[in-house]
């Protein structure tokens, strides 16, 4: 069995109704939720004008890939969180701005982006260790579906 561990992943964005449903069932292969434990994503649940904040435990690897590799294909910005898992790897934030490469961030179990010493190093000044905070507290957009109708 691999190692898992839980992660949550909020997007965001604008879409037509046709690459929401390719998302929505990306979500659902996922096993997403959009509570801890809950029952797993539909369409239907959209909230629309709001971020989509989905969440699931036993995540593989803590990373959600075909769903990750889609978004940035796609455009659509997302942020997400993973927990640690020991002697393998530490909890951390990654960012798509919808725009470039993901940028991942050290974070604790809360999903508070924190900086070691390399890092400091390699930021160098106070001005680009806060764009670097900055940065890693990206708000992801509301998603919307532009030809939204009721009944997806």
């Amino acid at each position: 069995m691999s190692d898992r561990c839980s992660a949550t992943i909020t997007l965001g964005g604008a879409l037509d109704r046709e690459t929401f449903v390719e998302m929505a069932g990306l979500i659902a292969d996922e096993g997403l939720s959009t509570d801890w434990d809950g029952p797993w994503f539909r369409a239907q649940d959209l909230l629309q004008g709001q971020p989509l904040r989905l969440v699931a435990r036993e995540v593989t690897g803590g990373q959600f890939d075909e769903l990750e590799a889609w978004c940035v294909a796609h455009g659509v910005p997302f942020a997400r969180w993973s927990g640690s898992y020991p002697g393998s790897w530490s909890a951390e934030r990654v960012v798509f701005t919808g725009q470039g490469e993901p940028a991942c961030f050290i974070a604790d179990e809360d999903d508070r982006v924190l900086v070691d010493k390399a890092t400091v190093e390699v930021l160098g000044t106070m001005t680009r260790l806060r764009e670097h905070f900055a940065a890693a507290a990206f708000i992801v957009p509301p998603l919307t579906v532009l030809d939204w109708e009721e009944e997806v």
